[in-house]
């Protein structure tokens, strides 16, 4: 039966409309692979990753001289997740509920979005333990003192030594933070200094100090590794850049070191945000890219940091999210219809299928989705 969807496209696009205002956040921050969305569940699509090309003298000769090899590495990406949400109404009770259905039927699909949408947020936030470095006081929301833009400051001090394009930056912070600059940062009320009245009057924070401010509910809770008393193990010390930091001497505490902890040394003002952790009393940690700004000596103790809400900018090429609607077969499946619905803020396209059954129709919301950290030098946690 075709376009048996049609009479519902007011109902599920005033759900789609009701949902879109809720996704703010992660989701229309990052950007997308098109590549990617031809790719099959599970499948890896590879981005190749030219590293740093050091200069030389230019020699008048009779020949030029040769190029200088590059070691290619790579970032993967995999369509990991296929979900749906589906929900059914039969016969029997589309006739109790009378002229009511149309309005759960609304509110079954805006829950199936914002159910969706919420999971995808939520990749897209536990990408943090990607972040190259952090910045702030762990346990305690940032921008709690009025009218200091410090902590909008130290994450473009992070990513302007990282090499990140001041262009396309997006900070996204959590409910506690986002109080924090409505309570606090008044010079962001006065639309005569700010430039604009959207946060007096609406609670609209754009962007500041070249961020575009997102908020999100699924910005991450981390609990720090319980490991303590970790030395650093290399009598010849490690030199800016290095990443691999071999350690001895530790107490595990069941959880030792962990990716995403916060770590730092003695003479480094740096906070440091481990990629690889350690749940033994020696051995390797990675830290993410580009690793150390500052020589590190031989036997100096290793600190991890408190637990943190992690808060994060970035820029937007750091993070990457493909989507696609589920596969079917060249001859179709069971579905009567289905219909892409896209979110005007997210960019998402939802597919809804209906399948019509024994007096029953079931109604299905899917999607396919993968994220990615491309580029830990372009991200930083804001602690909070």
């Amino acid at each position: 039966m075709s376009n048996t969807l049609t009479g519902l496209y007011p109902v599920i696009y005033r759900a789609i409309d009701v949902v879109s205002r809720e996704l703010v956040g992660f989701i229309p921050a990052v950007s997308r692979d098109a590549r990617a969305t031809r790719a099959g569940l599970n499948q890896t699509v590879r981005s190749p990753v030219v590293p740093a090309l050091a200069a030389g003298n230019i020699t008048p000769a009779a020949t030029s001289s040769s190029g200088t090899d590059r070691i290619i590495s790579y970032v993967d990406l995999t369509l990991s997740k296929a979900r749906k949400v589906p929900f059914h109404i039969t016969g029997e009770e589309e006739v109790a509920l009378g002229e009511s259905a149309t309005s759960i039927m609304q509110q079954s699909f805006e829950q199936a979005f914002r159910t969706l949408a919420n999971e995808i947020e939520a990749d897209l936030a536990a990408l943090y333990v990607a972040s190259s470095r952090a910045y702030g006081t762990a346990g305690t929301a940032p921008f709690g003192t009025a009218g200091d833009f410090s902590d909008f400051a130290q994450m473009h001090v992070i990513l302007d030594d990282n090499g990140a394009p001041r262009t396309g930056r997006h900070l996204v912070i959590g409910s506690a933070a986002m109080g924090n600059i409505r309570g606090k940062q008044s010079v962001l009320f006065k639309a005569n200094e700010a430039g604009t009245d959207e946060l007096l009057r609406n609670g609209i924070v754009a962007r500041v100090e070249g961020f575009d401010i997102h908020d999100s509910a699924q910005v991450k809770a981390h609990t720090k590794g319980a490991g303590t008393g970790y030395d650093v193990n290399n009598g010849a010390g490690y030199a800016v850049k290095d990443t691999t930091i071999t350690l001895d001497g530790g107490t595990v505490n069941t959880t030792g070191i962990k990716a995403g902890d916060v770590v730092t040394w003695a003479g480094d003002s740096n906070k440091y945000v481990v990629k690889t952790g350690l749940t033994d009393v020696s051995g390797d940690i990675v830290l993410n890219k580009p690793g150390l700004r500052a020589t590190l000596a031989d036997t100096v103790e290793m600190t991890i940091g408190n637990s943190y809400a992690a808060n994060m900018a970035f820029t937007s090429d750091a993070i990457v999210l493909a989507t696609r609607p589920p596969a079917r077969p060249a001859g179709g499946d069971a579905a009567d219809d289905t219909m892409m619905v896209t979110d005007p803020i997210s960019g998402i396209t939802f597919e809804v299928a209906v399948y019509r059954q024994y007096h029953q129709v079931t109604y299905e919301v899917g999607l396919v989705w993968g994220v990615v950290a491309n580029k830990s030098e372009h991200m930083a946690i804001l602690l909070g």
